[in-house]
């Protein structure tokens, strides 16, 4: 498709697009507007993959109601995050009067065997240990869903071979 003709058909929709943005927002006006801009970005990114002949109305719409989904389950991954660092405050506060140097000692060798591996498997890793999903991570890598939860298994894998290098088998019996 060409852009003169994406933005023929996305102006001839673009009301329409807008009151479902409001619709999937709950009548809120920013949201829906970063939801419409993510829209209109993702469609055109992706308008040689639109199909001639078939319904661009339902394609584009399909395409900002994942938006909305993946932007909803971000916002549900960030607050259980958030939660969890609330209600763990305390404990970290305990931990740090504490005065568990070992622990810290240990923090900082585990982000140095994280940062010796390639960044093929790294970056995927921590990816998916901040809370990204497969899919999530496939699409901003740009690469295959089978591809990405491979690179985490051998980074995992990886890193559990580093551990028990450098602390012994035990370790993982104790955890």
């Amino acid at each position: 498709m060409t852009t003169l003709k994406f933005n023929h058909n996305l102006a001839q929709i673009q009301n329409l697009l807008l009151a479902f943005a409001m619709k999937l927002t709950f009548r809120n006006r920013e949201d829906a507007n970063d939801l419409y801009q993510e829209t209109v970005m993702r469609a055109f990114a992706g308008k040689d993959r639109f199909q001639e002949g078939t319904n661009f109305k339902a394609w584009v719409t399909t395409i900002m109601r994942n938006c909305y989904i993946n932007e909803y389950r971000k916002r549900r991954t960030r607050n259980q995050i958030e939660q969890q660092l609330e209600e763990s405050v305390e404990v970290a506060v305990r931990q740090a009067v504490r005065d568990d140097a070992g622990t810290i000692i240990m923090m900082k060798e585990l982000r140095i065997m994280l940062d010796s591996m390639d960044d093929t498997h790294r970056i995927p890793f921590e990816m998916f240990f901040n809370g990204f999903e497969y899919q999530e991570i496939a699409e901003a890598l740009d690469l295959p869903m089978g591809t990405v939860k491979s690179r985490i298994f051998f980074a995992r894998k990886k890193m559990k071979d580093m551990i028990q290098s450098s602390y012994g088998a035990e370790y993982f019996r104790r955890a």
